[in-house]
Formats: C-alpha cells, structure tokens, sequence
C-alpha cells in the first residue's frame, strides 16, 4: 500500500509539474465553498476548458520546484486549488467571478505560461481583458474589413470593365452591320 501511494504522489507532482510548464494558472483558497457551488465551479471550468485541480501543497511544491517556478510557492499555504488554462483570462475570468459571488472563495494569485507570477490584484485585472478567442475574433474583423472593401472595389471594377466592353462590342457589331 505505501509503494502505491508514493507511485500515485509521483504521477500526481508529475502531472502537476507538466501543467505548470505549458499552461497559465489561478490558484484560489477554496475553503468554505459548499458541495453545489463546487459541482457549478467543475462544470463550469470543464466548459471553459479550465483544468481544476485540488492538490496538497506539499506536492504542487514539488511540481513546482521540478517546473521550475518555485516562486509559486507563496501561494501553495492553506486549501489551494489551481485553475490550468492555455488562456490565462479564461480562467482568471471565471476565478474572479466565482471570488466575486462566494465570500469564502479567495484568489490567492496567478502564474502566467512564461513563469511570472501574479498577485490578486493582477489576476483581477488579468480577469477583466477580453479572452484569445475575442481578440482573435476583433483581430480578424479588423482584417475583413478592408478586404471586404477591396473586394467589392475589384468586383466593382470588374463588373464596369465588362460592361464597357460588352458595350464596345456592341458599338462594334452595329457599326459592322450598317
């Protein structure tokens, strides 16, 4: 049974290590939240692709150190939770939210990808930046845009060069006809 459970702690700071190296993190105190508030909050972070994970401190402090962002560690005291995302305003986002409806649900700080660190208040404003995909989307209407309006300027010129010469060959089959 101890061998396994050392395997199992293994795969755990393993997983853990792996997530801290590729993806973005919240990590939130989770005390006080009820059972139907943590049923909401899985549901809603598995929606928005956000990995929750509840871990013991002592090995997130492991991963941590193997991941090599060891400054996290400030934040792995007392019931910590972490939200894993590829979008660091998805989960902030969400976090900030439910920090914002359950008073017991604290945002302890955040990690971005790159290994900074984030305190509480960065993590708010973190929450408040439009998502990857919004800015994609404002990113690529911006660029739509002007080609919609080149596109119809070509069409535009196009459809008047045809018609001059549609028109030229008209003026040329009645001028050969006569």
């Amino acid at each position: 049974m101890g061998s396994q459970s050392r395997e199992e702690k293994a795969r755990v700071i393993e997983d853990l290590t792996e997530k801290m190296r590729s993806n973005a993190a919240v990590l939130v105190d989770y005390k006080g939240i009820n059972v139907a508030q943590s049923d909401e909050l899985r549901k809603r972070s598995r929606e928005a692709g956000i990995d929750f994970v509840v871990a013991k401190n002592t090995l997130a402090l492991r991963a941590a150190d193997a991941a090599g962002v060891e400054q996290i560690s400030e934040h792995l005291s007392g019931p910590t939770a972490i939200a894993f995302s590829q979008d660091p305003v998805v989960s902030a986002k969400l976090m900030a939210e439910f920090a914002g409806r359950v008073e017991t649900f604290d945002l302890k700080g955040g990690l971005l990808d790159d290994g900074k660190l984030l305190d509480s208040q960065q993590v708010v404003a973190l929450s408040r930046l439009p998502g990857r995909d919004q800015l994609i989307a404002q990113v690529v209407g911006g660029v739509a845009s002007p080609l919609t309006g080149l596109v119809t300027a070509l069409n535009n010129t196009v459809q008047g060069f045809v018609i001059a010469l549609g028109q030229v060959a008209e003026q040329k089959r009645e001028s050969g006809e006569s």
